[in-house]
């Protein structure tokens, strides 16, 4: 398939800031799952060290992704990826969206956070326990449109220890990368 550019997520400040934090965590052996990888920046630059499979949804962004060479499964989430990973990252829909601002097509899937910018990191939150090895890592980036604490919140109720690796203020918001690993 081909596919229309502008329906792929552009890499802004969010991606760069979530590769920054995953170029910091990944280790050689790792097992690498990055859920939503749009153009496949991220996906692409971790692979030159680590084992790397990436998701998409979006059938534009899936096959931007191989054609830079990413080994990309479209599908939401991580529905039907089997296998456990040491690192899995996400960089979410996380912008607060009301029904009347949706826009209806594909790239909305990298942007609509629903009402409160986390109905998918509320679905992501349930799901990743099944693709996360026992010593896993989550990289997670939210804004403070999505709110830390409700975001933290989330993870902590499911035995989950959440801490800020890596944060960058922006003209209307501050980004923020969650470290997410099983409590001990």
């Amino acid at each position: 398939m081909s596919h229309d550019p502008a329906q792929v997520y552009v890499p802004e400040a969010d991606t760069f800031l979530l590769l920054r934090a995953a170029l910091s965590e990944v280790r050689s052996s790792d097992r690498v799952l990055e859920i939503g990888t749009g153009s496949g920046h991220i996906a692409r630059d971790l692979s030159r060290g680590a084992a790397v499979v990436a998701t998409d949804i979006n059938p534009h962004a899936a096959s931007s992704s191989r054609e830079r060479g990413v080994d990309v499964v479209r599908t939401d989430l991580a529905a039907g990826i089997r296998g456990t990973f040491d690192l899995v990252l996400f960089n979410p829909p996380y912008l607060p969206t009301r029904p009347e601002e949706r826009i209806n097509d594909w790239l909305e899937y990298a942007l609509d956070g629903g009402i409160t910018g986390r109905e998918v990191i509320e679905r992501f939150a349930e799901e990743v326990g099944q693709n996360l090895a026992p010593e896993g890592r989550i990289l997670l980036l939210i804004s403070s449109l999505t709110g830390l604490p409700e975001t933290s919140a989330l993870f902590e109720k499911s035995g989950y220890h959440v801490s800020v690796v890596a944060e960058e203020s922006l003209e209307d918001e501050k980004l923020y990368v969650l470290r997410i690993t099983h409590g001990h």
